[in-house]
């Protein structure tokens, strides 16, 4: 699992109005040795966008209140954001398709597994590797 990270802590950023969904996401980072920042809805997140905060990679909702994680994913993409891995986690049937349209680099279904989390993660963690 992760715990071969090698001393690099990935840093996720949890988007997410469901309390439930939240803390089961948030316990499986830090199960994996990921630093965690959650938003309850996109305007949130593209709030910590514009305080200059910066993640490895970020999981979306799609249905939440204020601003949907597809409309999050599009004006994080059009601020620039292209390193940032972006996720979209959902379990409605058009979630894929719409994350997709959006800039998402990839998608979920909800339930995730914490398999899928670590490889996502292994990959940023490889990548930091290789540039750093």
């Amino acid at each position: 699992m992760a715990s071969k990270n090698q001393g690099y802590a990935p840093r996720a950023l949890v988007v997410e109005d469901i309390k439930v969904d939240c803390v089961v996401l948030l316990r499986m980072l830090h199960k994996l040795n990921c630093e965690a920042t959650v938003a309850h809805n996109g305007k949130e997140a593209i709030d910590l966008f514009l305080e200059g905060k910066t993640f490895d990679i970020v999981f979306f909702d799609k249905d939440m209140p204020v601003m949907t994680g597809p409309e999050a994913v599009t004006k994080i993409r059009a601020m620039g954001a292209t390193e940032v891995k972006i996720v979209g986690v959902s379990a409605d049937f058009g979630g894929m398709e719409a994350f997709m349209g959006a800039g998402a680099d990839a998608f979920v279904p909800k339930p995730m597994k914490l398999e899928t989390l670590d490889y996502m993660l292994q990959e940023i963690i490889g990548k930091k590797n290789l540039s750093g």
